[in-house]
């Protein structure tokens, strides 16, 4: 299940990806626009600027803008900075776990094909398709 943090970062970057030509966006407008606690949304936006998907700046004129295109930000990758890996088994999500079931796992394939559709969805998908 993707969480509030996971769901509420997909909709900063899109609310930053339709107003990509308006400069820095100050944090309160966002929270304002999307009906989020500004206090909430700070603890979101420090994760995504960590991660490299947003760009801040402080004082007059500041708040936050994309790095990149909106066409260049998959879904996926802002849910899993979020929330971790997609993967639903933990076989699948690390891959120096070590399983000694994994010749005779006959639910592998299962998690498997799961994941990957999952995958694929989610990283098949950018804040474009969503504008």
């Amino acid at each position: 299940m993707i969480s509030t943090k996971g769901r509420y970062a997909l909709r900063v970057m899109l609310d930053l990806a339709t107003r990509s030509d308006n400069g820095y966006v100050p944090l309160k407008d966002i929270a304002e626009s999307q009906e989020i606690s500004k206090k909430y949304l700070e603890i979101i936006v420090r994760d995504l600027v960590a991660g490299g998907l947003l760009h801040g700046a402080s004082g007059k004129g500041g708040g936050y803008k994309l790095n990149r295109k909106p066409s260049e930000y998959t879904l996926g990758e802002i849910i899993e900075l979020m929330e971790g890996t997609l993967s639903p088994v933990a076989c699948l999500a690390d891959k120096s776990y070590i399983c000694n079931r994994k010749e005779k796992c006959r639910t592998l394939p299962l998690w498997e094909e799961y994941s990957t559709l999952v995958h694929d969805f989610f990283y098949g998908k950018t804040l474009e398709d969503l504008m």
